[in-house]
């Protein structure tokens, strides 16, 4: 029986978009849920924030790393058996985790459930594209990221009112429990959607070829840079904002997650508008304009911190904007990215998606041994990563690919 909704188009089951966009978020809210326990953790664990901020670490390197598998194994073995394999992953790291008694066993169940959630970040996009081509895909794939754009909205709420209640392990419960549920409903909703004959062609072989093709695509890489490094900003901030917001300033746990959301708000604000802006004026213009205004308004904040200026409403407000821009950066930049490889668009998403983590990764543990807690190293990293972002924007925008 198929259930359909008025607000879904034909041909798309309600419970496809339910269960395709819940198994996309759970990976980002094993992140933003787990954002305002990180104080609490440190303290219960007795390490100091850097060391805690290494568990963020090890599970965006999973992430990132796990994608170049999971993509071609979810072509060689179907959809659904790599999904069951990757959920039954996260939940026995997130079982871990809600059990470590040192800062150790907790990295390690950290990026246990990394190497998870990256079949329930990839495989999503790929049943999209068994299922439909062209503006159907893209308007599935639209409702998709409507539920997605929830999770740094909701979670960080979430996670403030778990810690604040039963204290951050049962953030990890919370987490592992939503992954259950998803596996319940990919094997009782979700049919599989990559026939046996389609299998046969895809090997790891064929899978290397691909990322070796990219890999020697200068302007791929350009923009996936492009992509990458203002996401390391966001990254730097998730990994230091419960720090610096909860202890620097003060603020419990409620009010970080409701301050947190502001990000993800102005994010999916300022992305709404890619679509107006790049029909008048071209992506490469619109990812430009974007970058530049991005990498001002950030210098800006930094300038005023460093000169003194240490308020909550300002560091709020700036990195609102900042990460706003980010919202319209990273959706163009990955279009872009994949202009010329639609015969492989699935192992060009996946090499992006695996910069992103890793330059975010990196980004943060490059930081972590100068945080300490005041919002000038963080806002100071994010400035970084945009400055080194702005000259590919500005080199690599300036000629068009042909395609191969």
């Amino acid at each position: 029986m198929t259930t359909r909704s008025l607000a879904v188009p034909a041909p798309f089951p309600l419970r496809y978009v339910i269960v395709l966009g819940l198994l996309i978020a759970v990976g980002p809210f094993a992140i933003d849920m787990y954002l305002p326990a990180l104080p609490a953790l440190a303290r219960d664990l007795r390490i100091d924030a850097a060391t805690a901020q290494v568990s963020l670490v090890a599970y965006l390197a999973a992430v990132g790393l796990g994608q170049l598998l999971s993509g071609p194994l979810s072509d060689m073995y179907g959809r659904k058996a790599p999904l069951y394999a990757g959920l039954a992953i996260f939940i026995l790291g997130s079982i871990g985790c809600a059990f470590s008694p040192t800062i150790g066993a907790l990295i390690a169940c950290r990026a246990l459930q990394g190497m998870g959630a990256c079949f329930s970040m990839v495989i999503p996009r790929a049943v999209v594209r068994d299922l439909h081509s062209g503006p159907e895909a893209a308007r599935l794939m639209s409702l998709l990221m409507v539920v997605l754009s929830v999770a740094p909205i909701l979670a960080p709420l979430g996670g403030g009112l778990i810690t604040e209640t039963v204290g951050w392990r049962g953030v990890f419960a919370a987490v592992g429990t939503l992954a259950l549920a998803c596996m319940v409903m990919v094997r009782v909703l979700l049919p599989e959607t990559r026939p046996r004959d389609k299998r046969a062609q895809s090997t790891l072989g064929s899978a290397l070829a691909g990322y070796g093709v990219l890999a020697r695509d200068g302007y791929y890489l350009g923009i996936a840079l492009i992509s990458s490094l203002p996401l390391a900003g966001m990254f730097i901030y998730i990994a230091n904002s419960a720090f610096v917001i909860g202890q620097h300033y003060g603020v419990g746990p409620r009010v970080y997650a409701v301050l947190f959301s502001a990000n993800g708000l102005a994010f999916i604000a300022f992305s709404q508008f890619n679509g107006l802006l790049a029909r008048r004026f071209g992506l490469r213009r619109l990812v430009r304009t974007a970058m530049l205004l991005n990498l001002v308004t950030i210098l800006t904040l930094t300038a005023l911190v460093a000169a003194g200026i240490d308020t909550l409403p300002v560091l709020v407000i700036g990195l609102a904007v900042t990460f706003g821009f980010v919202g319209m950066i990273v959706p163009a930049s990955v279009v872009l990215a994949m202009e010329a490889h639609a015969v492989r668009a699935g192992t060009a998403s996946a090499l992006i998606g695996t910069l992103n983590f890793g330059v975010g990764a990196l980004a943060s543990a490059l930081l972590s041994p100068f945080a300490d807690g005041t919002p000038l190293p963080m806002v100071a990293g994010i400035a970084l990563c945009s400055l080194l972002a702005a000259p590919f924007a500005l080199v690599t925008l300036r000629r068009r690919k042909s395609l191969p």
